[in-house]
């Protein structure tokens, strides 16, 4: 039967991590047991655990009280299937637990696409909740790590950008980007580049020169240059960081001219309440649900895969990817990327089996 294992962090203190070990389950029929490969970690799973109980990720893959499993993207493959959709061997790429393993129970397959529907997922969002069925002949190792780093991210760019370039009111006001540095930052101002608004990132001062070479800005300022936007003109505020005392000075400094803000990340791990000082906060799948209404689940998946292609090619030069191997690595990586030691130009991509480390060795003596 073999066993599995899984990296749990404590849900009070996100740092915290301990190895649960478990024997792999008896799969029923309409099961199929997933082998995680390859997942991606970026200050993304950061702000899903820092919001696991507020906005139920917690629950995607659930473990011992007082514990949380975070969840990541990434590829992994079939072991062994008692569904008809699924075989062994075969590679999908979607939500993924810290984990050597996930049990799920696959739906019909839609155009190289199912849903677990395993009775704990059924009210949770629908975006999660699908895999994506892919080519398990020759995955490429450049193309995985984009993958995996980038793509959960560039659907909330995505969001994000078409609510901000269609807001009825406001959508010719300057918007401002805080943790300009952050992938999912720079993946909306990169969306937003061909609006006429200007677009200011704001960024700490030792990532100042990455975020200017980017290029996706027309302005980047760090956070003690605040005083330097145009207190005369109408600014819309996105605040990635989840910081409560930058969101004051904005405002204070705005004032009346300051005509929306937007809490979607929390990569300074401030767990504020936003709502107080007239913040909304963003949601994707909701987003989602109202485009979806809008141009169709088809119209959604045009639109998103043609940005996507786009981006790829742009970002594929700037990705600096730092590959780990293993679960001691999985815990390391965690960790230093809670603590904020992970400087945000280098993207961290863990190899969890031993069959995605062999193909990763392979290919570069290939």
């Amino acid at each position: 039967m073999g066993t599995q294992w899984t990296m749990a962090v404590a849900r009070d203190e996100v740092v915290r991590t301990r190895l649960l070990e478990s024997s792999r389950p008896v799969l029923r029929a309409g099961d199929a047991l997933l082998r995680v490969d390859r997942i991606g970690l970026t200050s993304n799973n950061v702000t899903y655990a820092l919001t696991g109980d507020a906005y139920r990720y917690w629950d995607f893959f659930p473990t011992e009280p007082g514990w949380g499993v975070v969840p990541a993207w990434g590829f992994a493959t079939v072991v062994a299937s008692a569904a008809p959709v699924l075989s062994a061997g075969d590679r999908v790429y979607g939500f993924l637990p810290c984990a050597s393993h996930l049990l799920i129970r696959p739906g019909a397959l839609d155009v190289g696409t199912f849903s677990d529907l395993s009775p704990h997922r059924a009210g949770l969002p629908s975006i999660y909740n699908g895999y994506d069925l892919v080519d398990a002949g020759q995955p490429s190792a450049i193309t995985d790590d984009i993958q995996v780093l980038y793509r959960p991210l560039f659907s909330t760019a995505f969001l994000l950008a078409d609510q901000l370039s269609t807001d009825p009111d406001h959508g010719d006001a300057a918007v401002v980007l805080s943790s300009a540095s952050s992938r999912t930052a720079y993946a909306t101002a990169w969306q937003l580049r061909r609006s006429a608004v200007e677009v200011i990132g704001l960024t700490a001062a030792r990532n100042r020169a990455f975020v200017t070479e980017l290029g996706c800005y027309d302005r980047v300022l760090t956070y003690d240059d605040i005083g330097e936007l145009r207190a005369g003109a109408a600014t819309r505020y996105v605040d990635f960081a989840g910081a409560d005392t930058t969101r004051a000075r904005i405002r204070q400094h705005l004032g009346e001219h300051l005509v929306g803000q937007i809490v979607v990340g929390l990569t300074h791990q401030q767990r504020g309440d936003a709502s107080r000082d007239g913040a909304e906060v963003f949601f994707a799948p909701s987003r989602l649900a109202k485009r979806t209404a809008d141009w169709g689940l088809g119209g959604v998946e045009a639109r998103l895969s043609g940005a996507w292609r786009e981006f790829t090619a742009w970002v594929a030069s700037r990705a600096d990817v730092e590959t780990h191997s293993g679960r001691e690595q999985l815990a390391r990586v965690w960790q230093r990327l809670v603590s904020g030691a992970v400087p945000p130009t280098t993207g961290q991509v863990v190899l969890v089996s031993q069959s995605a480390v062999e193909h990763r060795e392979n290919s570069a003596h290939g």
